[in-house]
């Protein structure tokens, strides 16, 4: 067991040691071994109780997404069922919902939650689907969450694949890339991405003509 001596304990608590020996005199925290010379060693079990005990009340928060303004219906459907499971949890939670793409993450939305979760705001966050967080990234932002002692759960482990929210991703993967590589007005920028959006909503494009037939 690793202990701390008075100095160091106060400290890492961020309080005075004069008030660590009020806490030890009125019986509210206690030293782990205190030598037959009178010091007080305390343990790390010690620290991370007490900081864990006296944190700021952190909510659950859920978090709901869709990638564009015509799924609005179905961003009101997730978040009514993140809200029904959060309800009949007991937690007390708030809603945070995002309107883009699963690879964009400036969204305020998105945004907001790590800054909540950065300011120990946070207990747990919940979510319908894991892909409703990112769709790239996901273990990065885990161990984010991880490092901050926030649990991520996950309502239904199901897997899904939407075609209109894949089709969303490639097409800002190709914005993406484009910007970069030509710059945001460049006219090959804006062809590239017009033929890609063509493309995707017009699959037959793509050369879906009748293979030739194999020699016999």
């Amino acid at each position: 067991m690793a202990l701390m001596k008075i100095g160091e304990f106060a400290k890492e608590l961020g309080v005075s040691v004069q008030q660590l020996r009020i806490l030890d005199k009125n019986g509210i925290l206690k030293p782990a071994v205190t030598s037959p010379k009178g010091t007080r060693y305390y343990s790390e079990d010690q620290l991370y109780q007490y900081k864990r005990q006296n944190r700021p009340t952190r909510i659950v928060v859920g978090y709901c997404r869709v990638s564009t303004n015509g799924q609005k219906n179905d961003l009101e459907a997730q978040i009514s069922n993140v809200k029904t499971y959060m309800l009949a949890k007991g937690y007390n939670f708030d809603v945070i919902s995002d309107i883009g793409s699963g690879i964009n993450y400036k969204k305020k939305g998105l945004q907001k939650l790590m800054k909540m979760i950065s300011s120990n705001e946070v207990d747990k966050v919940v979510v319908l689907y894991k892909d409703r967080l990112m769709r790239f990234g996901y273990d990065m932002f885990a161990y984010f969450c991880e490092l901050n002692d926030v649990e991520i759960e996950i309502i239904d482990h199901t897997e899904r694949i939407e075609e209109q929210e894949l089709t969303e991703d490639l097409i800002q993967i190709v914005t993406d890339f484009a910007n970069r590589l030509y710059g945001k007005r460049s006219k090959k920028t804006k062809k590239l991405i017009a033929e890609v959006s063509q493309k995707e909503a017009d699959p037959d494009d793509y050369g879906a003509k009748d293979p030739p037939a194999a020699n016999t």
